[in-house]
């Protein structure tokens, strides 16, 4: 094909093709872009609208949990938890009666027993009074107590009669 149009006609014409061709091409860009701001902008309101929602469904089910009930059983709770640290503490403060004792039954010569035992809880304090067969096993009766336990007092009473003897002691717990 032939064009016999002048020159300057062919460049006015080719000039407006690519004007045309630019101006679609933005119309396309800028309708793309409208559309992709008004699909964020759904975006951004369908979030919104979750959000939403579920901040009533948690506020509901904090209204659940707030009933009359649920605040009389933490604040029974508040108080066992108080009262139960009490009892730790009142019970980590306590001397074991059932050490001392095993400790006692374990430095027993043969043929000694007691016949009485005493605690003074504010000073730490232990009386026993018993029998022993002979001095030597009162003599190590206390030897063994001396070992375990502080401040062991034998009254000289006690040394005074060789067998059968019928003593007194006291002595502190570490």
């Amino acid at each position: 094909m032939i064009n016999l149009l002048p020159l300057q006609y062919k460049n006015e014409l080719k000039e407006e093709k690519e004007y045309k061709l630019v101006l679609i091409l933005g119309i396309i860009v800028l309708l793309f872009l409208i559309s992709l701001s008004l699909i964020l902008l759904s975006i951004k309101f369908y979030t919104q609208g979750q959000v939403e929602s579920e901040k009533i469904l948690l506020s509901l089910k904090e209204k659940q949990f707030k009933t009359p009930e649920t605040e009389a059983l933490q604040k029974d709770i508040v108080l066992v938890n108080q009262e139960i640290s009490k009892l730790s503490s009142f019970y980590q403060n306590q001397t074991n009666l059932v050490e001392i004792l095993e400790k006692l039954s374990q430095i027993f010569p043969p043929g000694m027993y007691l016949t009485s035992l005493s605690y003074q809880k504010a000073i730490f304090q232990i009386s026993l009074s018993g029998y022993a067969p002979t001095r030597e096993t009162l003599v190590q009766f206390k030897e063994n107590l001396e070992k375990e336990f502080k401040e062991v007092n034998f009254p000289p009473s006690n040394w005074v009669v060789p067998t059968d003897i019928n003593f007194q002691t006291t002595f502190k717990i570490k």
